[in-house]
């Protein structure tokens, strides 16, 4: 028999939601330096004692903001990659959703250029690929399992896409004409796939891997 959960449970949880996405926004406009505990609290209408129940301090509560973008993003993504149907499709729409992700303010500035400052690199990367290489990794095997692309080692073909995206969100981010480097960038990502793609539909096979290396 199934038991109601207790109130404090359910204000606790809103508490910590509403201190979040107002962190979420705040940080988006002004930035980590330029917000403060005090303002987040007003804005999520709770006491800055409720804040240190849930969280450290302001870090702590950056961490979870970020990874508050990242769920969504997250989210949106497998909801597209992981729809049945053409392989092939779903994996470029999911590619082409990640690049507009990119040009949003919350994941720009939060993710993109707060992040690394603020986690430090080393944890800005752990968390970029806890929350985002299992997606393109995901999507690779996808291609590879379905014949799509040649029978490419699935661990390094994933790590060469994500270290693309990568490169390309950082590039998004410090462009003049942020759209036009979102589909620049689209356009070279799915031209080098395409080209895998057209290659195993020539008979192409990758090369024993002692021709690569020599030995």
């Amino acid at each position: 028999m199934a038991t109601a959960r207790p109130r404090r449970v359910d204000y606790s949880e809103s508490t910590r939601k509403a201190l979040v996405d107002g962190a979420v926004v705040l940080f988006t406009e002004r930035g980590y330096a330029g917000t403060s505990l005090d303002e987040v609290c007003r804005r999520a209408r709770v006491t800055k004692g409720a804040l240190y129940h849930h969280f450290s301090g302001k870090q702590g509560l950056f961490e979870a903001a970020f990874d508050a973008v990242e769920q969504d993003m997250l989210s949106r993504l497998a909801e597209i990659v992981s729809q049945p149907g053409d392989v092939w499709q779903t994996s470029m729409e999911g590619l082409r959703a990640y690049l507009k992700v990119c040009l949003e303010p919350a994941y720009q500035r939060i993710v993109l250029h707060e992040g690394p400052v603020v986690m430090g690199y080393e944890a800005w990367r752990e968390a970029e690929e806890r929350f985002s290489f299992g997606l393109v990794r995901t999507a690779v095997s996808g291609l590879i399992d379905s014949g799509i692309i040649g029978d490419l080692p699935e661990e390094p073909m994933a790590r060469l896409l994500f270290g693309a995206l990568a490169g390309g969100a950082t590039m998004i981010v410090a462009a003049e004409d942020q759209k036009k480097a979102s589909e620049d960038i689209g356009r070279c990502i799915e031209g080098v796939v395409s080209g895998l793609r057209a290659l195993k539909e020539t008979g192409w096979t990758p090369p024993p891997a002692e021709t690569i290396t020599g030995q």
